[in-house]
C-alpha cells in the first residue's frame, strides 16, 4: 500500500512538473513572437512595429492619419497692380506737360523725366489749404463752426477765391506753403512769397506726393482727414475734369480730386493742373499752354494724358 502512493506522488510530481515547462515555454515563445527582429516575430506584430515607426515606408491608414499635414506651399498672393504703367507718351500736345503716379503702398513714383520740374498750382493749392487750417484746429483744440465748415466745402467743392484768400490769410499766407513743403516732404516746390496761393508752384512729381500727405492723414491730421477726402470726391461743376474722367463713372465716385485753372497775361499761358488721389495710387498732372487755346483744351489734355498712361484691361 505504502508502495502505491509513493508511485502515485512521483507521477503528480512528474505531472506539475511538465505543466509549469509548459507554461514557461509558451510565455518565452509568445515574448519572441512579440520582439522585433526575431524569427518568431508574428504578422501583426511586425505590421504594428511599422505603423508605430517613423520610417518614411510605412504606409497604412492608421500611420498616414496621425501625421501632421505637410507645411503649405500656397504661394503669397501679389498686390493688384497700379492702374497706370510708366511709358514715353507720343502725344500731339501743344506746350509743356509733366506728369507723376505715386504708389501709395510702396512710396515708389514713376513719371516723366521732367516730374520734377515746376509751375504754378492756381487751385490745386487749395487742398492744402483747408487741410492745414484743419490740422492746426485740432492741434489746438479747436473745432470748426458749422459756418467755417461749409466756407470749407465751397472752397474744395466749387473752388471759391473769396474764401480761399480770407482762410489763406488766417493761416499765416506763405507760412503754410513753407509748412507744405516740410510736412509733406517736397523735394522740388517753392513758396510763392507775397505773391498769393495761386502762383505757388509744385512739380507733378510733388503734386502726387501731396495727394499721399492728404491720404495718410499728415496733411489734415487724424480727425480731418476722412472729412476732407469726401469734400474732394465731391467736386463739382467746372472743377470736375482731368484724372477721375478717365475711369468708369462707378470707379470715378471714389476718387478724390483737386484741379486747378488759371490764365497768366503775363506769361500769355493757361496753367491746368490735376491732382487725384485713388484706392493705392495718387497722380499728378500739369500743364502750361498757350492762352489762345482757352481753358477747354488743358482739360480734356490732363484726361488725354491719364487715358494714355492707363493699364490697358484684358
Amino acid at each position: 500500500m505504502a508502495g502505491r502512493n509513493r508511485r502515485r506522488a512521483r507521477t503528480a510530481s512528474r505531472l506539475r512538473l511538465v505543466a509549469i515547462t509548459s507554461v514557461l515555454v509558451g510565455l518565452i515563445l509568445i515574448s519572441l513572437r512579440l520582439l522585433p527582429g526575431s524569427p518568431f516575430e508574428s504578422t501583426a506584430a511586425a505590421e504594428w512595429g511599422q505603423a508605430g515607426s517613423s520610417d518614411s515606408r510605412g504606409s497604412d491608414l492608421t500611420d498616414r492619419s496621425t501625421r501632421p499635414p505637410p507645411p503649405s506651399t500656397s504661394p503669397t498672393p501679389q498686390p493688384d497692380p497700379l492702374p497706370f504703367e510708366a511709358k514715353e507718351l507720343d502725344l500731339d500736345i501743344d506746350g509743356w506737360y509733366a506728369w507723376s503716379v505715386l504708389d501709395r503702398r510702396s512710396g515708389e513714383i514713376i513719371g516723366s523725366d521732367n516730374m520734377d520740374e515746376t509751375s504754378t498750382t492756381a487751385s490745386l493749392i487749395k487742398s492744402w489749404i483747408v487741410a492745414d487750417f484743419l490740422r492746426r484746429s485740432d492741434d489746438a483744440g479747436q473745432t470748426p463752426t458749422d459756418t467755417k465748415l461749409d466756407d470749407l466745402t465751397k472752397i474744395i467743392r466749387d473752388s471759391d477765391n473769396e474764401r480761399t484768400q480770407t482762410l489763406y490769410k488766417q493761416i499765416g499766407e506763405s507760412a503754410s506753403i513753407k509748412r507744405l513743403l516740410s510736412t509733406c516732404d517736397l523735394t522740388d516746390s517753392k513758396v510763392s512769397s507775397d505773391l498769393g496761393w495761386s502762383r505757388t508752384e509744385l512739380s507733378p512729381r510733388d503734386v502726387a506726393r501731396l495727394g499721399n500727405c492728404i491720404a495718410d492723414g499728415r496733411a489734415a491730421g487724424p480727425t480731418w482727414t476722412k472729412w476732407l477726402l469726401n469734400e474732394m470726391r465731391l467736386v463739382r461743376g467746372v472743377g470736375d475734369f482731368g484724372i477721375r474722367k478717365a475711369f468708369p463713372a462707378a470707379e470715378a465716385k471714389k476718387i478724390a480730386i483737386k484741379n486747378g485753372w488759371v490764365d497768366r497775361e503775363q506769361e500769355q499761358e493757361i496753367h491746368v493742373n490735376c491732382l487725384a488721389i485713388g484706392d493705392t495710387w495718387t497722380m499728378g498732372v500739369m500743364l502750361r499752354y498757350p492762352i489762345n487755346k482757352g481753358y477747354d483744351y488743358g482739360m480734356t489734355t490732363c484726361q488725354k494724358i491719364t487715358r494714355a498712361l492707363q493699364t490697358p484691361t484684358p
